[in-house]
């Protein structure tokens, strides 16, 4: 009894703390799209490569800045090296010998180096590309913003989508569970014959089947949206926009017409940063033909003892100080850096070729989205109006077939006609949206 308490606590705790963590959101259409800017996975490491860029760029301009290096050498002479002397200098025999060890047992040396970087042209060619490199990762940090953008709108529309589906498919199933009883009630009065309750239950059948289908993919597009969103796939979300009413904000035809300037994409601006990089690659090449100056001061201290007396106050130390230039001037590479310098020419026509591909590659782009929006508004004006006619054509078929004048058939062909114009009616809203998603996407700076 005490282990089956003990059991029902843990189980009581462990829930009541897994329902403390869940948390909810709610959501427009744009605070989502701002919540994901923010929180979406892709986006916090982007915006991490823009803090690690501007390190980078701090560690190249910390290089030609003064540079500080202390340094301290300890070395133990457990044998000390022997040199050969002639013997007549200590007062021996001529011809003869002797060994002499120069030296102490233990050496001490502490100094300081202090560098500066005079004159580089490759430094200053890293300096310019450092920003570049920047640049390029604030350009990467607003694409991915707006492939972002362009992702939660496509994930938060296939919610709507979803949930809209599903509020029509229950709404066709009580309907029709509705007629098919009195349809049923109808047969067993020998009325009408039983194919056409047949006829029903298979149509419900299928209404019943898309329903549980669509039930499950909305589960799906949640998740998806959660995912997109930057937040835990436990964690309750609600959407507060409505499908049709942001479809007929995506209406804008006056949009679609504006004139477009490839300068404007965020994908021409990336490529545009790409020749600038290879251009200063090929400045530093150049850069390697120029002479480079640096110099250096050093001061230091020795000690030299038999004995490991460093740390005593009547240790004597020696002090020595020294000031160099460095000058490296250069002067034949066998043709090396020439190659290299006309690789470097190479990559940047070839940058050149490729910002003109994207160019032209983007008006198309452009042309085709801007195409795909304009069809998609009139496929949402023709849809709108099927359905319209649709739902007159079912009403008045559903009165005939309850008075007997038509068939079965006719009444089903008008219940599907009627399904397929409420899907394609939903599917058109979605189709704006995502559409107009899409041209802004390349309009977007």
């Amino acid at each position: 009894m005490k282990f089956k308490i003990t059991l029902f606590l843990f189980i009581f705790g462990f829930t009541l703390q897994a329902q403390e963590t869940k948390k909810s959101y709610s959501f427009s259409l744009q605070e989502a799209i701002a919540h994901a800017i923010q929180y979406n996975y892709t986006s916090i490491n982007s915006g991490r490569d823009i803090e690690a860029a501007k390190k980078k760029k701090w560690e190249t301009t910390a290089a030609g800045l003064p540079q500080i290096n202390a340094t301290v050498d300890y070395q133990n002479n457990f044998v000390l090296q022997k040199s050969i002397l002639p013997a007549e200098i200590v007062g021996g025999n001529p011809g003869e010998f002797v060994e002499v060890a120069f030296g102490t047992n233990q050496n001490m040396n502490a100094r300081a180096t202090l560098s500066q970087l005079i004159f580089d042209g490759s430094y200053i060619v890293a300096l310019q590309a450092s920003k570049t490199y920047l640049e390029f990762y604030e350009n990467s940090k607003r694409k991915t913003d707006i492939e972002i953008k362009e992702m939660i709108i496509n994930s938060y529309g296939n919610v709507l989508l979803s949930e809209e589906t599903i509020s029509i498919l229950k709404n066709n199933k009580a309907s029709l569970e509705k007629t098919l009883f009195e349809t049923d009630q109808t047969y067993k009065n020998g009325l009408i014959e039983e194919e056409s309750v047949e006829q029903l239950k298979i149509t419900l059948s299928n209404i019943n089947s898309s329903l549980n289908y669509t039930i499950r993919l909305k589960d799906i597009a949640y998740n998806m949206l959660k995912i997109n969103l930057g937040i835990e796939i436990q964690d309750e979300i609600s959407l507060t926009d409505k499908l049709e009413i942001l479809s007929v904000n995506n209406l804008d035809l006056a949009f679609a017409s504006s004139e477009f300037s490839v300068s404007n994409n965020i994908d021409y601006t990336i490529m545009t940063n790409f020749v600038e990089q290879r251009n200063l690659e090929l400045k530093l090449e150049k850069s390697k033909y120029l002479p480079s100056l640096g110099a250096n001061l050093n001061f230091g201290y020795n000690a030299f003892a038999n004995e490991f007396d460093f740390l005593n106050q009547d240790q004597k130390w020696l002090n020595y100080s020294n000031l160099g230039l460095n000058l490296n001037i250069p002067v034949f590479s066998s043709f090396g850096r020439s190659a290299r310098t006309q690789q470097a020419k190479i990559a940047l026509d070839q940058a050149k070729t490729e910002l003109t591909e994207v160019e032209q590659r983007l008006k198309l782009e452009y042309q085709s989205a801007k195409n795909k929006f304009e069809f998609d508004v009139e496929q949402y004006i023709s849809t709108k109006e099927n359905l319209r006619l649709a739902e007159r054509i079912e009403r008045k078929q559903q009165i005939k077939f309850s008075e007997g004048i038509s068939t079965s058939f006719e009444f089903t062909e008008a219940q599907r006609q009627l399904y397929t114009a409420q899907q394609n009616y939903l599917q058109s809203m979605v189709n704006v949206i995502n559409s107009r998603a899409a041209l802004e996407k390349i309009t977007t700076k």
